[in-house]
């Protein structure tokens, strides 16, 4: 039985990975500094380790054969905005040193989760974004402290491969959203962000939007998500691999989705003065579909109403509502 190790498994999408891998009948190891918040792991054996220290990223890669290292501090616009040396400092050490573990003990298979955070600002400043191709990293200009520190580690993945024989894949994951995620404190994304508010709203009430509505993205469900990074790590494709849906929409049409899902009648007050990231962003998947002969599938609206219905539950469950 192939041994896995998945980092940031008591995350949201370490999590759901977690619980499809042991469905494909693997033996699974899950490291976080944390246990999973909303649910109970499937792993086979769960650690809390700190993977900024070296020994515990040895530890936690002895006698596995595959690494899907997830394990960040991150969080939505808000938190990376204002934790830039937190996000920096922390994620290097933690990524070089999975690293140069997985290089140690023999690992045979690392794939690196990047992120969309990685495209230049020159190339989304404009809603009306044309989507993002793997080759439009550079010449780079990335997100400020973690799209920087993403991008690194891309490259750092690159000299493990040429130098040592690690064989290395990067997936740049595009706003996944779902079930069990954060949806409150600061770190959600906007996905979650958006069923929180509207779910605590009464039938006909305003809610607070971050900028002026305007800006766009794309959103990928968690179930496609998983799919893509398993997809990719049995390919023998080693470049950076956009994960992502490429059906753009505005956070006003994302809200209005979100309240059609509640039933609810919903206005929406704008506040500038909230970060707003790049004014448009889109995943082009062209690659995606040549390399893994496959897309993301699940829509937006059924991705949406899963996750809505899941945090309008925890929070009656909170009795917040």
């Amino acid at each position: 039985m192939t041994k896995i190790l998945v980092t940031g498994a008591g995350g949201f999408i370490g999590h759901h990975l977690v619980t499809f891998l042991k469905q494909k009948g693997y033996w699974v190891r899950g490291v976080d500094i944390k246990k999973p918040e909303f649910a109970d792991t499937d792993a086979d054996e769960f650690q809390l380790l700190d993977l900024k220290k070296i020994e515990n990223c040895l530890r936690a890669t002895q006698d596995m054969e595959q690494v899907f290292h997830l394990a960040a501090n991150m969080g939505g616009i808000g938190f990376i905005e204002t934790h830039k040396a937190d996000i920096v400092f922390e994620n290097t050490v933690i990524d070089m040193h999975m690293l140069h573990a997985a290089k140690t003990n023999k690992v045979q298979k690392f794939l690196y989760t990047s992120s969309a955070c990685i495209y230049p600002a020159y190339k989304q400043d404009t809603p009306d974004i044309v989507p993002l191709k793997e080759e439009d990293a550079y010449p780079a200009l990335p997100e400020d402290g973690y799209g920087w520190e993403k991008l690194y580690i891309e490259r750092a993945c690159r000299h493990y491969r040429e130098d040592y024989g690690l064989k290395t894949y990067m997936v740049r994951f595009h706003n996944i959203f779902g079930p069990l995620g954060t949806y409150d404190g600061g770190r959600e994304k906007s996905p979650a962000a958006i069923c929180r508010k509207v779910a605590l709203a009464k039938t006909q009430d305003e809610i607070e939007v971050w900028g002026d509505g305007q800006q766009t993205r794309s959103y990928c469900y968690i179930e496609d998500c998983v799919v893509g990074m398993y997809k990719l790590m049995q390919s023998d494709y080693h470049e950076p691999l956009n994960l992502g849906q490429d059906r753009l929409i505005t956070i006003n049409e994302l809200v209005d989705i979100v309240a059609k899902i509640a039933g609810k009648k919903i206005a929406k007050k704008y506040d500038l003065s909230k970060p707003q990231g790049v004014r448009g962003r889109n995943s082009d998947n062209t690659l995606l579909s040549q390399i893994l002969n496959w897309s993301p599938s699940v829509t937006l609206e059924v991705g949406l109403e899963a996750t809505y219905n899941w945090i309008e539950e925890q929070l009656r469950k909170e009795k917040r509502i």
